[in-house]
């Protein structure tokens, strides 16, 4: 799979129809996804995180690049990644790190968690186009960008997003992600300038994906919803298990 086929699918779509990419945390739920008729997806870096036993933003990046190619290997839909602040990485090197997991897109954040910033939340807006710009320069079209804006994480306004998706825009980015913006500040962000695909997270309670497109979403991830909506059902098997009578026949939970 090329980055050309996920990229196509950013805009090869009606307006109110979002590119939606569940978001698989190992191989089986991958699978899972692509046999349901997903074009592709894109793996959060919280659910590999739970997966794998680390809190959010402590998964080592070896385990983190691992766990990517494990799934990026077990499909044959594309696969963009979440490395959160790329670790640290040149942009070049952290560039073939992901190409040599096989996936096709990259999803990085402004969240400054390797201490550049010295002690900011977020890292400086043009310091961090410029390392976007260099990711494209290091990956040419190979990869997908999308720009996690983190704003919204922090009490930021329409206008702090805006201003970094117009910034990261400019400087490369395929798409631009202004994570946990309320549904009702797409219309905004868009009249704001934000242009090109725009990532929306999707929580429960919000508006249906054609709704969302209507709004301005292009593209609908999950983080690690789904997998938090999985262990749920986990838990309810594993109660039900617990309280099944031990006189009685052996119930089909296989």
């Amino acid at each position: 799979m090329t980055a050309d086929i996920l990229r196509a699918l950013h805009h090869e779509r009606p307006a109110t129809r979002p590119l939606v990419l569940p978001g698989p945390w190992d191989v089986a739920s991958a699978r899972a996804f692509e046999e349901a008729g997903f074009p592709a997806l894109a793996t959060p870096s919280a659910g590999i995180a739970a997966s794998l036993g680390y809190e959010d933003g402590h998964t080592p990046p070896a385990e983190m690049f691992a766990a990517v190619a494990r799934i990026a290997r077990g499909v044959g839909v594309p696969v963009t990644a979440d490395i959160e602040d790329g670790y640290g990485l040149a942009p070049e090197e952290l560039v073939a790190r992901v190409l040599e997991t096989g996936a096709v897109g990259v999803n990085l954040e402004d969240s400054d968690r390797t201490g550049v910033g010295r002690g900011r939340p977020l890292r400086d807006p043009h310091e961090q186009a410029e390392r976007l710009a260099a990711v494209r320069a290091a990956a040419g079209s190979a990869l997908v960008v999308n720009a996690r804006v983190d704003t919204y994480l922090h009490g930021g306004t329409v206008a702090d997003a805006a201003g970094r998706a117009r910034l990261y825009t400019a400087a490369g980015a395929d798409c631009v992600y202004p994570i946990t913006a309320p549904a009702a500040d797409l219309p905004a962000l868009r009249d704001a300038g934000v242009t090109g695909p725009l990532n929306f997270l999707a929580r429960p309670g919000d508006p249906s994906f054609a709704e969302l497109g209507a709004l301005g979403a292009t593209r609908i991830t999950f983080g690690p919803g789904l997998l938090r909506r999985t262990l749920a059902g986990v838990g309810e098997l594993a109660r039900e298990l617990l309280t099944e009578p031990a006189d009685e026949p052996v119930t089909n939970r296989a």
